[in-house]
């Protein structure tokens, strides 16, 4: 077993090899719990008289996990009002009031009059 110690005196070339062999390990690893798994689960099916094919048909292997929602981007909304001074100026009627807005309706001019 290393110690961090031998992990620092390792140049960067030796931890990559180490890398290596530890990564190819893991995966014989799980190879052979995945054999010894799939044994035991094709006794344990034909100790009720099952395959395990029949079994895996009938039931998901996993546990059924619930999807994320993909959120649909929104499409943008339309304006609602416009500047009556410039009329390139729109405003969709959601989130903050533009300037030009405020100031309409601070003088006086009804909001239904910029309506689009």
């Amino acid at each position: 077993m290393f110690t961090k110690n031998d992990l620092k005196a390792m140049s960067r070339k030796e931890l990559e090899r180490l890398l290596s062999d530890v990564k190819k390990a893991l995966q014989a690893a799980r190879n052979r719990d995945q054999r010894e798994a799939r044994k035991a689960a094709t006794k344990a099916a034909a100790e009720f008289g099952f395959s395990l094919g029949e079994i895996s048909e009938t039931q998901p292997s996993a546990p059924a996990q619930k999807r994320a929602k993909i959120k649909k981007t929104s499409k943008p909304s339309k304006p609602m009002y416009a500047n009556p001074d410039d009329k390139k100026q729109t405003w969709t009627g959601k989130g903050r009031q533009p300037n030009w807005f405020r100031s309409q309706v601070e003088s006086g001019t009804a909001p239904d009059a910029m309506r689009i």
